[in-house]
Formats: structure tokens, sequence, C-alpha cells
């Protein structure tokens, strides 16, 4: 009974592979807003957006500004969520792994969506550009590999008890 008591408190605490997620944790907001503000900067602030938004351009698509839009609504509710999961991270809260794993599963989601849309307005590029395609295989590798992570650690479930 007494190697139980002292294995759960050996495992409790961010230690070991709970290392690698916080600074993931971290990290993630600002990578949204290091990968995507440039680009919508740019797009928001030129000639871009009334090419793309305006009917009657050649680059003119309906479904060019809900896209556009939707993104930058998305991207910054994940930079919104990722704040809030770092606070549930350092609390220790029971809801992190829930979390965690959603906002992993959501944004492969909505890469997948995304790209999705945007192939339906150009219809001869790729599914995935160079750098989304990179993205996209990142963020799925990191999701096979931290979901059954947070699902069946023994010391994910010894540190989240809050």
């Amino acid at each position: 009974m007494q190697t139980g008591i002292t294995e759960e408190k050996k495992l409790k605490g961010l230690g070991g592979w709970l290392i690698l997620v916080g600074l993931a944790v971290i990290i993630s907001p600002f990578r949204i807003i290091a990968t995507t503000f440039p680009i919508y900067s740019e797009i928001f602030s030129s000639e871009s957006w009334k090419m793309l938004a305006t009917p009657g351009s050649e680059t003119y698509h309906a479904l060019w500004a809900p896209i556009l839009l939707g993104e930058v609504v998305i991207n910054g509710a994940l930079v919104l969520i990722w704040i809030y999961i770092i606070f549930l991270f350092f609390i220790k809260k029971k809801g992190f792994p829930s979390w965690y794993i959603g906002v992993l599963v959501f944004t492969l989601a909505f890469m997948l969506i995304d790209a999705l849309a945007i192939k339906v307005v150009i219809k001869d590029g790729p599914l995935f550009d160079p750098e989304t395609g990179k993205e996209f295989v990142r963020t799925f590798i990191g999701t096979i590999i931290w979901v059954p992570y947070m699902l069946l650690s023994k010391r994910v479930k010894a540190t989240f008890v809050k």
C-alpha cells in the first residue's frame, strides 16, 4: 500500500514528459500570432483584400471574404483558448487534459476544413501549400503522440486533480 502512495507522489507534478507539453502550451499562442499576423496584416492592409472581396475583380470569389474572416476569428479564439490552457496547466486543473486534447483535435480539423474550403476557391492548386502541409503534418504527429499520453499517463492523472 505504501508503495502506491510513494509512486503517486513521485509522479505528481509538472515533470517528465509534461515539461514538453508545458513548453508546447506556452509557445502555442505566440506561434499562432507569429505565423498568422503577418499574413493577415498583408492581406487586409494592401490591395489584396479589395481584389479578393470585391465582386467583379479578377481574383474575386464569394468564399474569399468568409474564409479569411473565419480564419481571423478562429485563430484569434485559438490564441485566447491557448492562454486559458496555459492557466489550466500551471494551476494543475483537472480540466487541462480535456481542453488540451480538444484544442489539438479542433486545430487539426480546422486546418483540414480550411484547406478544403480554399480548394473550392482555387481548384487547380494543391490541397496544402508546402508551408501549410508541413504545419498539418506537425500538428497531426503532435496529436497522435499527445492525445494518448493525456489519456493514459499516470503522471497526468496524478498531476491534474484540482
